[in-house]
């Protein structure tokens, strides 16, 4: 294709065509010489530049293993409901957290005002954790969301240390979105001999860049916890970075396992904390 272009340039008229030994231009016996001498002027010229670069894979996996954390939710949002108090013991309350209650960290991000929010972060949790999922391995992709919605907590804790209540998946939500903007990361590493950073760079840069732009989208509706939407945005970015690396294997194995287990302790052992301080 190359050097098709390249003869055309040249008012040479090229047809490209398949044949046993493979792809191969047939042009008129007249114009031999001249092909040849604009073919090899072009490989000269271009003997350095970039022009064949290893494309990233494009292949995208969805984990739909994400409709187990929209399942519990719903689930938690129906506790909600069905007692009065049940916010006010496991909502994110900044000044309880200063006196040690740090699992509201965690319990928060399983409530829900109302049915639009526990809509909206359904349906936008369940696409951008599916793909963090999948991308990261079942294990990693939810345990690191997991972090990411109570790290947008302790954000919001640590700027807001007096009377501030806050609940809700949007953190954990926006950090799947930080998650998948750090994929970014390992396109840096040199992967071939004579590889050059700036091949590299462009592309690094405007994966960031687009989750960013997501994230002024989605995270900075007016009324909305927008500290806790940026903390989980950045704690996203910080942990998707190192699972960025971890080896394909190793995404399905049993440190994956493993790292579903510790989301399933992250459930558990906040919610029994929780339960123990309800007052009699």
């Amino acid at each position: 294709m190359d050097f098709s272009l390249v003869l055309a340039s040249q008012a040479i008229e090229p047809i490209i065509e398949h044949a046993e030994t493979g792809w191969q231009l047939r042009i008129p016996a007249d114009c031999r010489i001249a092909a040849l001498q604009a073919i090899h002027a072009y490989r000269v010229e271009n003997r350095r530049w970039p022009w064949r670069r290893e494309v990233t894979s494009s292949g995208v996996l969805f984990d739909w293993a994400a409709v187990i954390w929209v399942l519990l939710i719903v689930f938690f949002y129906w506790l909600s409901e069905q007692r009065t108090d049940f916010r006010s013991w496991s909502v994110m309350d900044a000044q309880l957290v200063s006196q040690g209650q740090w699992w509201r960290l965690f319990t928060a991000t399983w409530l829900h005002a109302d049915l639009g929010h526990l809509a909206s972060n359904a349906t936008l949790g369940l696409v951008l954790l599916g793909l963090a999922m999948g991308r990261f391995g079942t294990g990693f992709g939810v345990l690191g969301a997991c972090l990411a919605g109570a790290g947008g907590n302790v954000f919001s804790w640590l700027l807001f240390p007096g009377p501030h209540r806050s609940l809700g998946a949007s953190g954990l939500v926006m950090g799947c979105l930080g998650l998948l903007a750090a994929q970014t990361l390992p396109l840096w590493r040199p992967r071939r001999p004579g590889w050059r950073p700036e091949s590299r760079l462009k592309p690094m840069v405007a994966r960031l860049l687009a989750g960013v732009l997501l994230f002024v989208l989605l995270g900075l509706s007016p009324g909305t916890d927008v500290m806790a939407h940026f903390g989980g945005f950045l704690t996203g970015l910080a942990l998707g970075w190192p699972l960025a690396f971890i080896p394909q294997p190793n995404r399905h194995g049993r440190l994956n396992l493993l790292a579903a287990i510790v989301f399933a302790l992250l459930i558990v052992l906040p919610w029994w904390l929780a339960l123990r301080h309800i007052p009699r």
